[in-house]
C-alpha cells in the first residue's frame, strides 16, 4: 500500500491554529515562517522538515508524535466508499489518486463528499415522490443529509470543542460551590442564574423535555432512566450557558445552510452536558486508572454506558489525550446512526456496516460485552468491543428502541483497554476479516 513520504498533518496544524483564535498570519511569524509557507503546510502542499515538526508541537503544546499522527483517515475512507459507486465505474481512478485528493486538499475533499450526498438526497427525493408524492421521504433525505454533514463536522473537530470544556467546566465549579450534591446544585444553578426549575412529568410518548410557555418550567419526562433526566437537564443548561461558544463554533463551520446548524446546536449542547457530568481531566484520570472499564466509569461519575462511550471519544485536549477511538453505534435493521473514528478504522457513510464486524453479532448477546480482533481490508488489526442494549422509559408497554455500540481502538492501542485481559492479540486465529461495508 502506498505511505505518504511525510506525514499529512495540515489539517490538523489548521485545526489547532483555529481552534486557539490564531491566525496564518500570527502563528507563522512566532515560528519564523511566512504565512504563505504555512498556507501551503496546512493544506498538505509543503513538506514539513523534523525541525519545524517540533517548532509546531512546542508551539501547541503536544508531543510531536500526536501532532504526527494524521485525523484524516476517516475521510480517505468516506472517498474510497464515495468512488466505489457506480457512477464513476468508468473513471479509472487509482487508490493513490484518492489519496493524494484527500491529503493534499481536505478541504476540496470535503466539498466532494457534500456534493455527493446532495446528489444521493435529490435522487432519493425524486423516485419516491414520482410514485406516491409523499414528502415523508424527502423530509426523511434531508434529516440524513444533516446527519451526514454533522458527522463530517464533528470528524474535522475530532470530537473535541474546547470553548465547550472550559465552559463546562466554569459552570460545573460553581455547580459544586452551590453543594456536594450534582443534582441539588445543578437545580440550584439553573434556578439562581437563569430563573428555571425544573420538574418530573407525565409526558407524551417520544418527548423528553419541554419548557412550559413562560420558559419558567423545563418539565423532564417521568419515565426517562435517571442519568438520562439528568443528561437532558444539562444539555438544555448548555444551550443557555453556552449559547455564546455554540453560535460561534457553528459560525466558523462549514456546515450546509439547512436543517445542520439546528442540530448541530443540539448536538454541541449534548457535548457540553457531557462535559458538564463528567469533567474533561477527573474523567480521562479515571479512564485510565480504571483502563477505560465502562461499567466503572459509568457508576462512577453516574452515566449510562453510551454516555461514557460518547465521553471517551472526546478525549483529545492537546497533552492530555486519551486513547485514539472509534465509535459506531447501529440499529437492528443495520442502520448507521452515530459513527466517529480516530482509530484509523473506516466506518461506512452510506452503506451498512460489514456484517462480519461484532457490532452486529453483539445482538445476539444483549447487555454482554463482545470483543473482536476486526482486520480491515488493508491489513490494519483493531481491537473492537461491542454492547446491544435498549433504549426506552420506564413504564409498561413503554416503547423500546434496539441499538448496539462499537467501541475500539488501533490493536496498538489495546492493552490500554481493560476488556484485551485474557486476549491473546498476537494469535491470528482470532483476527475476523471484515470488510469496509455491506451494499446488501
Amino acid at each position: 500500500m502506498h505511505k505518504p513520504d511525510t506525514p499529512q498533518i495540515g489539517g490538523k496544524i489548521r485545526r489547532l491554529r483555529r481552534q486557539r483564535r490564531i491566525s496564518q498570519a500570527d502563528l507563522a511569524a512566532s515560528l519564523a515562517i511566512s504565512p504563505s509557507y504555512l498556507n501551503l503546510i496546512e493544506h498538505n502542499r509543503r513538506k514539513i522538515t523534523v525541525t519545524l515538526l517540533f517548532k509546531f508541537a512546542g508551539y501547541f503544546g503536544i508531543e510531536a508524535g500526536e501532532l504526527a499522527q494524521s485525523d484524516d483517515s476517516q475521510l480517505l475512507g468516506d472517498l474510497m466508499e464515495l468512488f466505489g459507486d457506480d457512477i464513476f465505474a468508468d473513471c479509472d481512478l487509482t487508490n493513490l489518486d484518492i489519496r493524494d485528493l484527500a491529503f493534499s486538499n481536505p478541504l476540496a475533499a470535503r466539498a466532494v463528499l457534500r456534493l455527493f450526498d446532495k446528489y444521493r438526497a435529490l435522487g432519493a427525493r425524486h423516485a419516491p415522490a414520482s410514485n406516491n408524492g409523499d414528502d415523508k421521504e424527502h423530509e426523511r433525505h434531508k434529516f440524513h443529509h444533516a446527519t451526514d454533514a454533522i458527522s463530517d463536522f464533528i470528524q474535522e473537530n475530532v470530537n473535541h470543542f474546547a470553548e465547550l470544556e472550559s465552559a463546562a467546566g466554569r459552570v460545573r465549579a460553581d455547580i459544586d460551590n452551590a453543594s456536594d450534591n450534582f443534582e441539588i446544585g445543578l437545580h440550584t444553578y439553573l434556578s439562581n442564574v437563569f430563573g428555571i426549575n425544573w420538574r418530573l412529568a407525565s409526558l407524551p410518548q417520544g418527548i423528553a423535555s419541554r419548557v412550559s410557555s413562560d420558559a419558567r418550567i423545563l418539565e423532564i419526562s417521568d419515565i426517562l432512566p435517571p442519568e438520562t433526566a439528568i443528561f437532558s437537564i444539562a444539555r438544555h443548561l448548555g444551550l443557555l450557558a453556552a449559547k455564546g461558544q455554540i453560535e460561534d463554533i457553528i459560525s466558523q463551520s462549514s456546515l450546509p445552510e439547512d436543517d445542520a446548524p439546528a442540530l448541530a446546536r443540539n448536538v454541541l449542547a449534548s457535548y457540553f452536558a457531557a462535559a458538564l457530568i463528567m469533567p474533561y481531566h477527573p474523567f480521562l484520570k479515571a479512564s485510565e486508572q480504571y483502563r477505560y472499564d465502562i461499567d466503572r466509569i459509568s457508576r462512577h461519575f453516574g452515566a449510562s454506558f453510551e454516555q461514557v462511550c460518547h465521553r471517551m471519544t472526546t478525549l483529545q485536549s492537546p497533552g492530555a489525550q486519551g486513547i485514539p477511538l472509534h465509535l459506531i453505534r447501529t440499529d437492528i435493521a443495520g442502520n448507521i446512526s452515530k459513527r466517529f473514528s480516530l482509530s484509523g478504522i473506516h466506518i461506512p457513510r452510506h452503506s451498512g456496516a460489514c456484517p462480519r464486524w461484532n457490532v452486529y453479532s453483539a445482538f445476539l448477546q444483549p447487555g454482554r460485552i463482545n470483543v473482536q480482533l476486526s482486520q480491515m481490508p488493508d491489513g490494519e488489526i483493531y481491537f473492537c468491543i461491542a454492547r446491544a442494549f435498549e433504549k426506552g422509559g420506564h413504564r409498561h408497554n413503554a416503547q423500546r428502541r434496539y441499538f448496539s455500540l462499537g467501541l475500539g481502538c488501533h490493536i496498538s492501542q489495546a492493552k490500554r483497554m481493560i476488556y484485551s485481559d485474557g486476549i491473546d492479540l498476537s494469535n491470528s486465529a482470532q483476527i475476523v476479516p471484515i470488510g469496509v461495508g455491506c451494499r446488501i
